[in-house]
């Protein structure tokens, strides 16, 4: 792996599931420039700022990673919050809404989340930029986490929870 300016990059590009609605257009096109070296980057819209459905795009993202044609997703809302319910509607999909540099490391090491929530209307660029990278680069512990989202897994495929 190479490092250059707080990224450890892989010889091999990640391939990441990128969307937005209209107010997190211009986030994202910034994300994408941003990633363009270091990543394969499937856009899924929004393509302009004309007002949108932030499940049009959401949830081809969400579906994409799911469906292992990504390997991670990063989705951009007005808050977040609606691409976040979106996301976590689709079945091995982990997003995670994240405003700080930790949340967007713990998700990684705690949840394993394979799905990056950012606000385009409430985050600094530099911000959403130095969150990304960390959710890039930081591993999942496994571990005590692997228990946790097991019980999350087996509650995707029965529909209802047991608790073991």
């Amino acid at each position: 792996m190479l490092k250059t300016a707080n990224r450890v990059l892989k010889t091999e590009k990640t391939k990441i599931a990128l969307a937005s609605d209209h107010a997190g257009f211009e986030m994202k096109e910034f994300m994408k420039d941003y990633l363009k070296d270091d990543c394969e980057v499937q856009d899924f819209g929004a393509y302009d700022t004309s007002s949108m459905d932030y499940p049009d795009s959401g949830f081809p993202a969400a579906e994409a990673v799911a469906r292992g044609k990504c390997e991670l997703g990063i989705i951009i809302c007005g808050s977040g919050i609606g691409m976040s319910i979106v996301a976590n509607k689709v079945d091995g999909v982990r997003a995670a809404l994240c405003h700080c540099t930790d949340f967007a490391k713990l998700s990684r090491m705690h949840n394993n989340a394979n799905v990056l929530v950012l606000s385009g209307r409430f985050i600094a660029k530099h911000l959403a930029f130095e969150m990304v990278d960390l959710f890039l680069n930081t591993p999942y512990e496994g571990g005590r986490h692997d228990k946790r989202l097991n019980k999350i897994r087996d509650y995707e495929e029965r529909g209802k929870y047991e608790n073991n």
